[in-house]
């Protein structure tokens, strides 16, 4: 057997896998986030360890499998955050998530320094608050006496494979979404991290997703029910882990869409992909010698899941199917959502952006608002669509994983929206660790190579575009772009 952990914004997805990567059981433990005005978004890293524990004991409990059995652990991590912590290996302060953008001032410093263009060229992405880089100056400069303790920078899975194993390393997925990776090079940038004024020594070492790390030791073992000795394997960001675990390895497994807390469109290349109008950014994949280029939005499903808060406060477990499947004959003409609730990265990369519901009418309810979340994510991501399609890569059917991808409503109005034929595949919530445990799989020897995630995740249902309301939503996506166009100095003139 093998365990794999996704450590992601809501909480860990743990997964128990067979030693061919086939899933047995999956379980959930969740932890919080503090979120507050001017961008703060923060978690515990106290809280991965736990939910890392308490998963493990209750796949093993569920399943009545045998410690013994277990031959190896893996992750997958949220990405671009910030986990500082002392020369022990202590967290000094909470970790700031992906989603914290707090740090706007100083990436417009650097990136006046280093030039847009060129820091796209070297790292694959534009500076912005959401990566690791600003955040951490962010803490130098409004918490010096913290920052003074801090003696090494990682990401979530890094930090929790160091409290199992002892060792504190990343790989190259993660380190290329710090924006201090020089993806060309693969290692850390000197020129970004000069222009910063920090020591390459506060970043960890880089090493193949694949490392067997270390091995549990007693304690850890103990902490999560295992055998000491366990086989840790590093793994990798949760985005190229969930492009391997719906199978997307290299350019001809098509594209895939990721409906989660955030969302994305993304596929695989031999090569980075630099978009001229710099929508998109790319990964460095968990396969050695490829990338994945990627069109990444703050809050696609967690759109969803605010606009469900509000009308649903009762959080009852079928909120969401009820919400949407009144919307699935709502009348949204004229109504619509921009779905940019903490700030946006593709396409605008403004964290100033704002959501914002325009053409309210007395006549629209819960089903006219609800419609219009799903259809405002299906608009930024077509954006986003386009940016692949222009770049000369084709997009004519996309896989959907993620809890959002159980929507058959959802589904169809990416379909349309997109004009391309969208597929449900059968992991959904688990398409990260499942990436995580096929890495722990090659990582260990038990299978020959990464080629086998393709064949673990079969197509349930196949969602195809109905001509004339993609053409209709051809239309509306042009009011939708100009809807954010007027608003943006508005956006920049309140928020910035």
């Amino acid at each position: 057997m093998i365990i794999a952990h996704d450590l992601g914004t809501t909480g860990d997805k743990a997964s128990l896998h067979h030693d061919d990567g086939r899933l047995v059981a999956a379980a959930t433990v969740r932890y919080g986030t503090r979120f507050a005005a001017g961008g703060v978004a923060e978690q515990d890293p106290a809280d991965w360890e736990r939910a890392v524990a308490t998963a493990t004991r209750r796949l093993l409990a569920d399943t009545g499998t045998d410690p013994a059995a277990v031959r190896a652990v893996s992750f997958s991590g949220q990405m671009m955050g910030a986990v500082l912590l002392d020369a022990a290996y202590r967290p000094v302060r909470p970790a700031l998530i992906w989603a914290d953008h707090r740090s706007s001032a100083q990436a417009a410093r650097l990136a006046a320094e280093i030039g847009a263009e060129t820091a796209y060229r070297l790292l694959g992405h534009q500076i912005h608050p959401t990566y690791s880089l600003t955040k951490i100056l962010w803490v130098r400069e409004h918490e010096p006496e913290t920052f003074a303790r801090v003696a090494h920078v990682c990401l979530a899975k890094d930090y929790v494979v160091q409290r199992l194993t002892g060792r504190l390393v990343t790989d190259p997925s993660d380190a290329s979404s710090t924006n201090a990776y020089d993806q060309r090079a693969g290692r850390w940038s000197e020129r970004m991290l000069g222009a910063a004024g920090l020591d390459p020594a506060l970043f960890p070492e880089i090493v193949p997703a694949t490392t067997v790390v270390g091995e549990l030791s007693a304690a850890s073992a103990e902490a999560v029910g295992l055998r000491p000795g366990t086989p840790v394997v590093l793994g990798g960001g949760d985005g190229p882990l969930a492009a391997l675990g719906a199978g997307v390895i290299g350019p001809e497994d098509g594209a895939y869409t990721y409906l989660g807390s955030s969302s994305w469109v993304s596929l695989s290349a031999a090569e980075p992909l630099l978009d001229p109008a710099m929508r998109t950014m790319t990964f460095d994949h968990v396969v050695p010698g490829r990338y994945v280029p990627t069109a990444t939005m703050q809050t696609g499903g967690a759109s969803l899941e605010w606009v469900a808060d509000l009308l649903r406060p009762d959080r009852g477990e079928g909120r969401f199917d009820d919400l949407t499947r009144a919307a699935a004959d709502a009348d949204t003409t004229g109504l619509y959502f921009l779905p940019h609730l903490l700030g946006e990265r593709s396409p605008y990369w403004n964290a100033s952006a704002r959501g914002v519901f325009l053409g309210l009418a007395r006549h629209h309810g819960q089903a006219e608002m609800t419609r219009a979340v799903l259809e405002g994510v299906a608009f930024n991501l077509h954006t986003c669509v386009q940016a692949f399609r222009e770049a000369g890569h084709p997009v004519d059917r996309v896989d959907a994983i993620g809890g959002g991808a159980s929507s058959d409503l959802w589904l169809q109005i990416l379909a349309d929206t997109w004009g391309a034929t969208v597929r449900r595949r059968r992991i959904g919530e688990e398409a990260n660790s499942l990436g995580a445990a096929v890495t722990a799989a090659v990582g260990v020897g038990l299978v020959p190579g990464f080629e086998v995630a393709r064949d673990l995740s079969e197509i349930t249902a196949e969602f195809t575009p109905d001509p004339a309301r993609h053409a209709e939503y051809q239309r509306r996506h042009a009011s939708f772009l100009d809807a954010y166009q007027r608003l943006e100095s508005w956006f920049e003139r309140e928020n910035g």
